[in-house]
């Protein structure tokens, strides 16, 4: 493989996860759009509710490598070379994110910091 076809891995992902591929695709469009709703309606990031959105981020991206494995015909012992873990850092990396993003996304709507005007 000589070069890097986006539509290969919309393929990989499709026959990986089914429906679920689009379910999750449209979920992260929305959060990220409501996301960036409330950083233009705060103007800032609240450093309390980010410090909690990364601690459960942590938690995040364990739960990313646990649906990985479990929707993978591998696990984690069949990792063999440094692309193996460097997909599965990437995994964790991904489900970290996603998980700080919704978090603080979640937090900021459901309990809005009170301006102090």
């Amino acid at each position: 493989m000589k070069e890097l076809d986006p539509l290969v891995f919309l393929s990989v992902f499709q026959e990986m996860l089914g429906f679920w591929l689009w379910l999750l695709l449209i979920a992260g469009a929305l959060c990220a759009v409501a996301f960036l709703a409330l950083l233009l309606r705060e103007r800032q990031l609240v450093p309390r509710r980010l410090v909690y959105s990364e601690l459960l981020g942590l938690l995040g991206g364990g739960v990313a490598l646990v649906i990985m494995a479990k929707v993978s015909s591998s696990g984690f012992t069949d990792a063999g070379g440094p692309a193996d873990w460097f997909l599965i850092a990437l995994v964790y990396g991904a489900g970290l994110v996603a998980t700080i993003i919704l978090a603080y996304t979640a937090m900021g709507w459901l309990s809005p910091r009170k301006r102090l005007t």
